[in-house]
C-alpha cells in the first residue's frame, strides 16, 4: 500500500521531499493548491493583457500598411513623373538634334550670304576708291552734258540710270542679306538656348524626382523594417500567450493531480491509523492473556527513499559555461550546461507537468515544465535540445528523461540552456531565479 501512495506521489507535482511526514505534506498540499490556484488566476490575467498588446500590435501593422500604400501610391505618382520627364527630355534631345542640323544647314547658308556680303562690300569699296581716284562723287550731270547728240543723250541717260539702279538694287540686297543673316542667326541661337533651357529644366525636374524617389523608398524601408518589428513581436507575444495558456492547463491538471494525491494520503492516514488501533488491541489483548505466546505484529510499512542534497536534481552532465545574469547586453535568465559527448540525456529537474514542449525559433526544441515544491510554485525551461520526448500535459517526474541536449534555434554550440522560474514563465522572465543553490 505504501509503495502505491509513492507511485502516486511521483505522479503529482509535487517534490518526493514533500512527502516526508504527514503534517509536512498536509501543510504543503494545502497551500500548493492555493497557491497553484493564485497563479492560474495570474496566467489568466497575464493572457489577457498579453492579448490585449497583440491586438495593439496589429493595429499598429494595419496603420503601418496603409501607410505603406500610401508611400506605395505615391513613388508610383512620382515614378510616373520621372517617367514623364524623361520622355520629354528625349524629345528636347531629338528637337535639339534637328536644331542642330539646322543650325549646320544654316551655316552653310550664312557662309553663302557672308561670301555674297563680302563680294559686295568689294565692290563698294573699289566704287569707293573710283570715286576717290576721280576726285569724288561722280557728277551724272556733267555726264549728261556732255553727249554729241541726242540719241547720245538718251543712251547716256539710261546708262546713268542703269548704273544708279544697279547702286541701289546692290545696296538694297546688301541690307536685305545682312538682316536676314541677323534674323536667322537669332532666330537658331534662340531656339538653341530655349530647348536647351529646357532640357537643363527637365534634367534638374528628374533629379528633384529621383531625390524624392530615393526619401520615399528609405521611408518605404523604414516602414516595412517596422512592420516586420511588429510582426515579430505580435508572433514573440502570441508565442507567450500560447505558453501561458499551457501553463493554465497544466496548472489545472497538477491542481487535480494535487487534489487526488491528498485524497490518496489522507486514505493512507486513516489506514495507518487502523493499524495502529488493531496493534494497540493486540497489544492489550497480549497482556491480559498473560503473555503466553507471541503474538505477530503486522509488517512495518516501507519509508519513502531519501531525499536528494537539492529540491532539483541537475538536468544534465556537462560543464558550467554561462550563469544567469546580465550577458551581451542583454539579461541571460537562466545557465548553461555544455557537454561534446554525443546523445547527452537531459533529465525533469523534479516532478512536473510538461506546460508546453515544441520548438521555437529562439529556445530550439524545448520543453517548460510546471512544478510545486513545499506548497511554492516553479516553473523550468529546457531548450537548444536536439529532441524532445515528452508531450504538453504529460506527468514526469524527477530523474526522467525527457530529450537530448543539442544545437538548435539560437545557439551556437551543443548545450542546455536551462531556467527555473519562482511562479509561472512570462516573456520578460521577472520571475527567473539562479538555479544553482536549488541543486
Amino acid at each position: 500500500m505504501k509503495k502505491q501512495i509513492l507511485s502516486l506521489a511521483v505522479v503529482s507535482t509535487l517534490s518526493l521531499g514533500s512527502l516526508l511526514s504527514p503534517l509536512t505534506v498536509e501543510h504543503a498540499s494545502a497551500t500548493s493548491i492555493s497557491e497553484m490556484q493564485k497563479q492560474k488566476k495570474e496566467l489568466q490575467n497575464q493572457r489577457s493583457g498579453i492579448n490585449a498588446e497583440i491586438n495593439v500590435k496589429k493595429s499598429k501593422i494595419g496603420e503601418l500598411q496603409t501607410e505603406q500604400q500610401n508611400v506605395n501610391d505615391q513613388i508610383k505618382r512620382l515614378d510616373l513623373a520621372v517617367e514623364d520627364a524623361e520622355k520629354k527630355i528625349a524629345e528636347k534631345n531629338a528637337e535639339i538634334t534637328q536644331t542642330t542640323a539646322e543650325i549646320e544647314k544654316l551655316k552653310v547658308e550664312i557662309e553663302v550670304l557672308v561670301k555674297r556680303i563680302d563680294k559686295r562690300n568689294e565692290l563698294l569699296k573699289n566704287k569707293a576708291r573710283s570715286f576717290q581716284e576721280n576726285g569724288g562723287t561722280v557728277n551724272y550731270l556733267d555726264v549728261l552734258l556732255g553727249a554729241q547728240s541726242f540719241s547720245d543723250f538718251v543712251d547716256r541717260v539710261n546708262a546713268v540710270t542703269t548704273i544708279v539702279q544697279a547702286d541701289k538694287d546692290i545696296l538694297q540686297q546688301h541690307k536685305i542679306d545682312k538682316e536676314e543673316l541677323e534674323t536667322k542667326q537669332n532666330q537658331v541661337e534662340t531656339k538653341l538656348a530655349s530647348l536647351q533651357g529646357m532640357k537643363k529644366e527637365l534634367e534638374g525636374l528628374k533629379v528633384k524626382l529621383n531625390g524624392q524617389i530615393k526619401e520615399k523608398n528609405k521611408l518605404m524601408s523604414t516602414l516595412k523594417h517596422e512592420e516586420e518589428q511588429m510582426h515579430a513581436e505580435s508572433m514573440e507575444m502570441a508565442e507567450a500567450a500560447d505558453i501561458i495558456a499551457a501553463q493554465e492547463a497544466a496548472l489545472q491538471q497538477a491542481i487535480a493531480l494535487e487534489k487526488k494525491r491528498q485524497a490518496a494520503v489522507a486514505a493512507e492516514r486513516a489506514r495507518q491509523a487502523e493499524l495502529a488501533r488493531q496493534r494497540a488491541a493486540a497489544a492489550a489483548k497480549a497482556k491480559t492473556s498473560g503473555g503466553g505466546s507471541a503474538v505477530s505484529t503486522p509488517d512495518p510499512v516501507e519509508a519513502a527513499p531519501p531525499a536528494s542534497s537539492g529540491i532539483l536534481q541537475m538536468p544534465a552532465s556537462g560543464r558550467l559555461t554561462s550563469g544567469i545574469g546580465q550577458r551581451w547586453g542583454t539579461f541571460h535568465a537562466g545557465i548553461d550546461i555544455a557537454n561534446k559527448a554525443g546523445n547527452v540525456p537531459i533529465f525533469a529537474a523534479t516532478d512536473g507537468v510538461v506546460i508546453r514542449s515544441y520548438y521555437s525559433s529562439s529556445y530550439g526544441n524545448a520543453i517548460f515544465i510546471a512544478h510545486s515544491i513545499n506548497g511554492q510554485t516553479y516553473t523550468t525551461v529546457y531548450a537548444h535540445m536536439s529532441n524532445r520526448m515528452v508531450s504538453n500535459g504529460q506527468v514526469v517526474s524527477r530523474g526522467q528523461r525527457i530529450g537530448t541536449m543539442g544545437n538548435t534555434g539560437q545557439s551556437y554550440g551543443q548545450h542546455l540552456h536551462f531556467e527555473l522560474h519562482k511562479g509561472s514563465w512570462n516573456a520578460s522572465k521577472s520571475n527567473a531565479v539562479n538555479p544553482m543553490p536549488y541543486f
